[in-house]
């Protein structure tokens, strides 16, 4: 048997045809299904990696996802707490656009941009300390989700450095993040993902 009979045929996408796309449709599926054991593969590199801070990456992102939990947010909610700070390892001059750019297609709008704009409203609380403007976030102050951005960062995010907390573990998030990001409501390919997920 062929070795690549499950692979397109083309060496160009302009010589593509139906067949090829089914078949790799058909990969996509499967490696899509997948995604959120990936995401929380890359949430671990979090782990043990302090930064100078009095817990690390992994804790802050458990102990922030854990204080909205507790304070009644929904699933999409909690899954960006715990996700807000996951490009830290990829995106060290950038990491909220990171996290941002992943919770795009399973996210509202304002989920989403509160995740983009963490950074510059968490500056609120240091910036001053290492020669920057705490008062960036002024820039975005009118914008329909400047207030939820400061809630996000006030209440869960700032907070979230107490080595005595004690946060839900790892595990008990995973079935959020699975249920979140089950099917894609922002995308160019939801239509693909509804219609795989209607064949199933």
């Amino acid at each position: 048997m062929d070795a690549h009979h499950d692979r397109a045929g083309f060496t160009a996408m302009t010589e593509g045809t139906a067949e090829d796309w089914g078949i790799i449709a058909g990969h996509f599926r499967e490696f899509s299904s997948h995604l959120p054991a990936r995401v929380i593969t890359h949430l671990k590199l979090l782990e043990g990696d302090y930064g100078g801070f009095p817990v690390d990456r992994l804790e802050h992102s458990l102990q922030t996802a854990t204080r909205a939990h507790r304070d009644g947010r929904d699933e999409p909610y909690v899954v960006m707490a715990l996700l807000h700070d996951i490009g830290d390892t990829l995106g060290s001059f950038n990491h909220p656009e990171i996290a941002a750019a992943m919770l795009r297609p399973f996210v509202s709008e304002e989920l989403h941009w509160i995740a983009n704009t963490h950074g510059v409203f968490q500056g609120y609380y240091y910036f001053h300390y290492i020669g920057g403007d705490r008062d960036m976030r002024e820039a975005y102050r009118g914008h329909p989700h400047f207030e939820a951005c400061a809630e996000f960062c006030e209440k869960y995010d700032q907070s979230a450095f107490d080595p005595g907390y004690e946060s839900a573990p790892l595990d008990f998030f995973v079935p959020m993040v699975e249920r979140v990001m089950a099917r894609p409501i922002n995308s160019i390919y939801a239509r693909a993902a509804q219609a795989a997920a209607e064949a199933a």
